[in-house]
C-alpha cells in the first residue's frame, strides 16, 4: 500500500502541474487567463482593456468603426481660402476630405498643415489641387488589424471607405483604430461645453449626446419616456441594447433608428438619431379618427 502513494502522488503532481501550465486552447481562453490576472492584481485594469483591444481589432470590421457620410466633414475643391479656414477652425480637425462636382467623388485630402504655406506667401495663388494629398480608398470589410499595418507603412492616417457599389461610406482615420486599443482619445475639440446636446440634421436626423438627460430629450422631441429609471438617454438607449454597444452598432427604439456614432469599451458618448417616420400633427391624427 505505502509503495502505491508516491505513485499516486507523483500523478496527482503532474496533473496540477499540466493544469497550471498548459496553454490556452483559444482566444477566449486566453481572455480569461489575463482577466484572472487583473483580479490578482497582476495586471493593471487599463492595461488588461488596451490588451483586449489589441487582440480585437482583427475581429473588426471597417464599418463598424467609421465616420459615416451624413457625419464627414468635407470641403469643395472650388472653395475660397476664408471658407477652408472657417471649416478647419469650427471643426478643429487636421485633415479633410476634398470632394468635386458630386459629394462621391472625393479627389483628394487636404491637411491643414498646408495652409500654413499660402497664409505664409500672401502674394502666391492659391490652388488646392497643389496642397492635396492622395486619397486612400478602402473596403468596408477590411479588418482594423489590417488596416492599422498599412496606415503604418504608408503613413497616411487617412482612408475613405467605400460600399459594395464603390460609394462613399463615410471614412476612419489611424485615430479610430487606436481607440479601438486604448479606449477613447479625446482632445480640446471633443464635446465643447457650450456645444448642442442635440443638433438637428437634413432627412430628420439628429445627434444626441449621450449625457442628455431624458427631460431634455422629451422637451426637444416631445415625447413622453419615463426617467424614474435612467436619468440619461445614453442609460435608456444602452439599456434597449442589453449590452454596451460598440460604434456602429444599430437599434430600432422611439421611432427612431439609433446608431452609436462615438462609443469606447467604458462608455457611449454619441448617438445618431434617424426618424423612422414622420412625426404625425394633432390636425393629422384627428383626420385619421
Amino acid at each position: 500500500m505505502s509503495d502505491k502513494k508516491p505513485v499516486i502522488y507523483k500523478r496527482w503532481l503532474k496533473y496540477i502541474t499540466n493544469l497550471l501550465t498548459r496553454e490556452p486552447a483559444d482566444r477566449d481562453a486566453l481572455i480569461e487567463i489575463l482577466r484572472n490576472s487583473e483580479h490578482k492584481n497582476l495586471l493593471d485594469a487599463d492595461a488588461l482593456l488596451m490588451i483586449e483591444g489589441a487582440l480585437h481589432v482583427s475581429e473588426i470590421q471597417v464599418r463598424d468603426i467609421m465616420i459615416p457620410r451624413v457625419q464627414m466633414i468635407v470641403i469643395d475643391n472650388d472653395a475660397a481660402p476664408e471658407e477652408i479656414l472657417s471649416i478647419v477652425v469650427e471643426s478643429g480637425h487636421s485633415r479633410f476630405p476634398v470632394v468635386g462636382d458630386t459629394n462621391d467623388e472625393i479627389v483628394g485630402i487636404l491637411l491643414a498643415k498646408d495652409l500654413l504655406h499660402y497664409y505664409a506667401n500672401p502674394g502666391k495663388d492659391f490652388d488646392i489641387k497643389d496642397m492635396m494629398r492622395a486619397t486612400v480608398f478602402i473596403p468596408e470589410s477590411k479588418r482594423l488589424n489590417v488596416l492599422l499595418r498599412e496606415f503604418r507603412t504608408s503613413r497616411n492616417h487617412m482612408a475613405i471607405v467605400i460600399d459594395e457599389y464603390t460609394g462613399v461610406a463615410g471614412l476612419v482615420t489611424i485615430e479610430d483604430v487606436i481607440e479601438e486599443i486604448v479606449g477613447e482619445i479625446e482632445d480640446e475639440h471633443d464635446f465643447e461645453e457650450d456645444e448642442a446636446n442635440i443638433n438637428t440634421h437634413d432627412n430628420d436626423r439628429y445627434t444626441v449626446k449621450a449625457l442628455t438627460t431624458i427631460d431634455e430629450f422629451n422637451s426637444y422631441f416631445e415625447t413622453d419616456i419615463n426617467d424614474d429609471e435612467y436619468e440619461t438617454i445614453g442609460g435608456l438607449v444602452i439599456n434597449e441594447f442589453g449590452h454596451l454597444p460598440k460604434r456602429g452598432e444599430a437599434i430600432d427604439f422611439l421611432n427612431f433608428n439609433i446608431k452609436v456614432l462615438r462609443a469606447d469599451k467604458r462608455r457611449v458618448n454619441l448617438l445618431l438619431f434617424s426618424r423612422l417616420e414622420p412625426i404625425q400633427t394633432t390636425d393629422e391624427i384627428a383626420e385619421e379618427k
